[in-house]
């Protein structure tokens, strides 16, 4: 493969970003709004402690 190729959707991407510049900051902003949360150690704690063991047969009642 040649080094200077690009494949169309490389190509693709690179004229939309320089096109619609603000793309990349929706995108940050969204990543850190839904995945970039600070974790409490002691409500994740609190949470494993209150977990309860799951039945092998769920649907099986006691």
């Amino acid at each position: 493969m040649a080094k200077n190729y690009e494949s169309e959707a490389t190509q693709f991407l690179k004229k939309f970003k320089s096109e619609h510049p603000n793309v990349e900051a929706g995108q940050r902003e969204g990543r850190s709004r839904l995945w970039d949360k600070h974790i409490d150690p002691e409500l994740q704690e609190g949470y494993r402690a209150s977990k309860v063991p799951q039945q092998p047969y769920v649907y099986q009642t006691k």
